[in-house]
């Protein structure tokens, strides 16, 4: 039902572009809990976790935009004129992405899209799975020891081919830690250009797997063997890649896994 004013125009609800964190439910914001529990309808991600959807108010209308009418997701343009529609008729719409809008979400562009729509919208930030993953499998990012720079970058930069515009010889060289977000498909030419960037084929590598879920996995290698370790134990996205000095950490950390349990 649309909503109306006094005056018979229509009242435009407001959108929330809420980050719902990496996986483990106690790691939602306090504010997106909140939103959540009084959305009207929410727009959410392939990646949420089924625990943050529970959170959802049971009233609200859920859409699935990870998967819709037998495709894998919605485009761009046409998830944010499905959040324009939601807003025409209802006051709280939550668009909810995994980990952060703003890191590697698009968060940036349908915040864009929908201030030039003249759509009322907020974001809320979340607790990217850059940083929540490697914490959870014992990976401090940086150590006054061993990292003093982090450098959090896309491994997979557009659906389909990829394009490499990632300026890998700057990223080997930037800082002491590297944080790769969906880069599990293009490993091996992620580890080629770190090589000939100049980056020893000895540097730790970790991979964590569905982090802070309980279903999380770690792969621990080099660069000289991660790309055959992933094909031997057919490890799979979605992924955190940590390359750096600091995955040695692992070793002495880890064991702190056990609290999550």
């Amino acid at each position: 039902m649309n909503r109306t004013d006094n005056e018979g125009k229509k009242d435009l609800g407001k959108v929330y572009l809420v980050g719902a964190g990496p996986g483990d439910p106690g790691l939602m914001t306090v504010k997106g809990k909140g939103i959540l529990e009084c959305a009207d309808v929410v727009i959410y991600d392939a990646l949420v976790s089924p625990a943050i959807l529970a959170m959802i108010n049971p009233q609200a209308e859920q859409i699935n935009a990870g998967k819709r009418m037998g495709r894998h997701s919605l485009l761009q343009d046409e998830t944010t004129q499905l959040l324009i529609e939601q807003a025409q008729h209802h006051a709280v719409v939550v668009r909810l992405k995994g980990g952060d809008p703003f890191i590697f979400g698009r968060g940036g562009e349908e915040m864009a899209d929908l201030v030039a729509a003249g759509i009322p919208v907020e974001v809320v930030p979340g607790i990217t799975s850059g940083i929540a993953a490697p914490a959870y499998a014992g990976i401090p990012l940086t150590h006054r020891l061993y990292s003093s720079s982090v450098t959090f970058v896309t491994g997979h930069e557009a659906a389909g081919k990829y394009k490499p515009k990632v300026n890998w010889q700057a990223i080997a060289h930037g800082s002491e830690t590297i944080v790769i977000y969906m880069g599990i498909h293009n490993l091996p030419y992620i580890v080629e250009q770190l090589n000939k960037a100049g980056l020893s084929l000895e540097t730790p590598i970790a991979l964590v797997r569905w982090g802070t879920r309980p279903e999380q996995e770690e792969l621990i290698g080099e660069l000289a063997t991660i790309v055959e370790l992933v094909e031997k134990s057919g490890f799979e996205a979605p992924a955190i890649a940590v390359i750096g000095s600091v995955v040695n950490m692992h070793r002495i950390l880890s064991r702190l896994e056990l609290l999550h349990d």
